[in-house]
């Protein structure tokens, strides 16, 4: 459950001006992720060690590469302070920013349909 819900908020995150230009003039997205805004860190963080436990079990591993690349994402600006590999996680983030959108819309896509019970890739 609480992966399902780091992934809705990391997508209204990650995918904030594509959301806010389809909901018109309401701001919906604008006023949830400057909700979300201070947890940036706590989210990406749940993200990215949910990914890499994950992937040690067997289970759907295109979802755990998802949440990887979003919590990368979100935590690109603490990445980069890690001792020993924070470099390689830099241009990790880095060569993941084109993509932001699309991992952003994903991950609400799969945090949607976790929540559902419909697991579309699993």
């Amino acid at each position: 459950m609480i992966f399902n819900i780091a992934c809705i908020a990391s997508g209204i995150l990650l995918a904030m001006a594509t959301l806010d230009k389809w909901d018109g003039d309401k701001d919906y997205f604008k006023k949830a992720g400057n909700f979300l805004l201070p947890y940036n860190t706590v989210i990406g963080g749940i993200l990215l060690a949910y990914g890499i436990i994950n992937m040690i079990r067997p289970g759907c591993f295109i979802y755990d590469l998802i949440a990887i690349a979003g919590g990368l994402l979100l935590l690109m600006d603490i990445v980069g302070k890690a001792p020993a590999i924070g470099s390689l996680l830099v241009k990790a983030s880095n060569a993941l920013l084109p993509f932001k959108v699309a991992i952003g819309l994903t991950l609400l896509v799969i945090g949607i349909t976790n929540l559902l019970n419909l697991h579309l890739l699993c």
